[in-house]
């Protein structure tokens, strides 16, 4: 049983490989960029648009209140960060529905990929707001002997946010591929459904958490915390 899609090799030429993960990342990013062109290209202001743009704007109206509820005062400036991160790996699961396909999300380098943008993405927006003075000072409240604390934090939360999702989405795949095989006619079903929705609560999880550091970052209270508790996986507690 392959542990992540890094080791299913599609194409290899000499020291070039095209692996699972590079192949499912950019077909997901293509596939997301497609949908979004299409259902954007025709909107409409009147009272009953197309039933395409009314789901359209549940889902964007929905981040937008999730990431206000959070406590960011302006939502609509980090909907695009926050959303894009949300639909990338909610659409990295519920693909899993095709044959083939195994979640780029279940290989720690893209999981590491987008805790790093997490990771850049919360000193640009605190800067942006706060200004570069402010954002820095914030690493030596309550006092400074919290400096190396407060970085530590900072360096640890981004390695919790990589590990969490990788650990639940590979964990999830295991389970599932051992469950298949010992009774492959009475849990595709179910299993299927349950890594479906497992797969959207990550996915909840992690955009929560880039929105709560985010949040942390612009405003008077210092650097976010280090993590916070998720749900457990199909496999267990988080790692």
């Amino acid at each position: 049983m392959r542990l992540s899609p890094d080791q299913l090799i599609l194409w290899q030429h000499g020291a070039l490989k095209l692996n699972a993960t590079i192949a499912f990342t950019w077909g997901l990013m293509l596939l997301l960029t497609t949908a979004a062109r299409l259902v954007t290209r025709r909107l409409s202001a009147q009272p009953q648009p197309s039933r395409w743009q009314n789901l359209l704007e549940l889902v964007v109206s929905g981040i937008e209140r999730q990431i206000g509820d959070i406590g960011l005062r302006e939502p609509r400036k980090y909907l695009a960060f926050v959303g894009t991160l949300f639909l990338f790996v909610a659409a990295a699961s519920l693909c899993t529905v095709v044959p083939g396909y195994v979640p780029p999300t279940s290989s720690l380098s893209t999981t590491v990929a987008l805790a790093l943008c997490v990771f850049v993405a919360v000193p640009v927006y605190g800067i942006a707001e706060r200004g570069l003075a402010g954002y820095l000072q914030s690493y030596l409240e309550p006092t400074v002997i919290m400096l190396p604390f407060n970085i530590i934090s900072e360096l640890s939360r981004t390695l919790a946010l990589a590990v969490r999702l990788f650990g639940n989405m590979m964990s999830g795949a295991m389970i599932i591929g051992i469950l298949l095989t010992i009774a492959p006619f009475l849990f595709p079903i179910f299993m299927t459904a349950l890594g479906l929705l497992t797969g959207m609560v990550q996915a909840y999880i992690f955009s929560v958490l880039a929105a709560v550091y985010i949040a942390a970052a612009t405003s008077a209270g210092g650097p976010a915390p280090a993590a916070a508790p998720a749900p457990a996986s199909r496999g267990g507690h988080d790692p």
